[in-house]
């Protein structure tokens, strides 16, 4: 009797072992089954959205390259047609007024400066627009060639200082940056009423910081975060992973930093 009862419980602990066994193996099976699925669930949610972020910057780039198209069929437009017109318009000036009297010659003249004057600034403008041009000449060239059309059409004073010694950028990252110092320049002209521009350009071995500063009537930052053109700075300097930062308060002008890290490859 004493012996069935032994075995009897021996059974039941085995019986008890087996369900515990069958039980941890089902618990760690689930475990595995949901790390296993997370893990996927998180690999699939990543690359998604690294597609997403990857057809983001196409699109970009996309609208980047129609718009620096845009910008350099205006520029030959400019440049061909226009600067061709008012060339013309110059050599029969300069062929009328060879039979004048002097005091008629005189005002004939003037308006021959002023028809020149609107040549060369048609040139200076079409240089702005062509990223070949500013590919070529360069960023620091580019931005002084468009402080000097602000100067002459009396704008504004503008000032431009360079530190340290200019280093090579990737010729589309120069595009970019160059795209956002002009649309900060475009919104001090449009709206900052200011009358001194400030641009200052520091080079060191690891980055370029780009500091623009006007004295214009400013704004109110919370009420423009969803401003058109700080968007479309901000949105260009994430292409070239560049950080930016806009400051201004009313009536005290605003304040532009971007910062570009150079890669390695600008640095061989």
């Amino acid at each position: 009797m004493l012996q069935k009862e032994q075995l009897l419980q021996k059974e039941q602990i085995l019986l008890i072992v087996y369900f515990s066994v069958i039980i941890l193996f089902f618990a760690v099976f689930a475990i595995v089954f949901f790390v296993a699925f997370q893990k996927r669930k998180n690999k699939l949610l990543l690359e998604r959205l690294k597609a997403k972020q990857r057809f983001d910057e196409e699109l970009q780039n996309s609208k980047l390259e129609i718009q620096e198209q845009t910008l350099k069929n205006v520029s030959w437009e400019l440049h061909d047609n226009i600067g061709q017109l008012l060339s013309t318009a110059v050599m029969q000036i300069n062929i009328l007024s060879t039979n004048l009297e002097p005091k008629i010659k005189d005002s004939v003249q003037d308006i021959r400066s002023l028809v020149g004057d609107s040549l060369q600034e048609i040139r200076n403008l079409s240089k702005t627009l062509n990223h070949e041009v500013i590919q070529n000449i360069g960023l620091i060239k580019s931005i002084q060639v468009e402080l000097d059309r602000f100067k002459k059409l009396n704008f504004l004073t503008p000032e431009l200082v360079v530190i340290g010694e200019e280093l090579f950028i990737n010729p589309k990252d120069e595009i970019i940056i160059y795209r956002i110092v002009q649309e900060f320049f475009s919104n001090t002209i449009k709206h900052a009423e200011a009358s001194h521009l400030l641009v200052k350009l520091e080079y060191s071995p690891d980055d370029l910081v780009i500091i623009i500063k006007d004295d214009g009537v400013g704004y109110d930052m919370e009420s423009v975060q969803a401003n058109s053109g700080l968007l479309n700075m901000k949105s260009r300097a994430a292409l070239v992973n560049a950080t930016l930062d806009c400051i201004s308060e009313p009536n005290k002008g605003v304040l532009l930093t971007l910062q570009y890290p150079f890669k390695e490859e600008d640095k061989v």
